[in-house]
């Protein structure tokens, strides 16, 4: 259990980005398969995670298109996928401009994850 990453994930609930609160808010927290936020996975903090269909997903920023963090976030999806653990991501614009297309696809990824 890495202790600077608990602390970490425990700022980041704290201090949830306008499209993570928004997911979370309006969706996510009441959703039937149980997620939680900012849950640490190895070296990770991912920014929700669905245990019972082992699916993560990822609200992605402007850093995340950058050749760094594009390098970064394959590292973790690799990371994660050896673990058995999907990794959907969005980009923030999606879950602003597109929210019941983003909650559609996670219902059907789910759906097909639990078959």
């Amino acid at each position: 259990h890495n202790s600077k990453l608990t602390t970490r994930a425990q700022e980041l609930r704290k201090n949830m980005t306008k499209e993570e609160r928004r997911l979370w808010y309006e969706y996510l927290h009441t959703h039937p398969h149980r997620f939680r936020r900012q849950v640490t996975f190895g070296n990770y903090i991912l920014d929700f995670y669905c245990a019972s269909a082992k699916l993560a997903i990822e609200l992605d920023g402007s850093q995340h298109y950058t050749e760094y963090g594009m390098k970064k976030d394959a590292a973790r999806t690799a990371f994660l996928e050896s673990r058995g653990i999907m990794v959907l991501r969005f980009s923030n614009t999606d879950v602003l401009r597109n929210l019941r297309g983003v909650c559609d696809t996670i219902d059907t990824v789910i759906a097909e994850r639990l078959k």
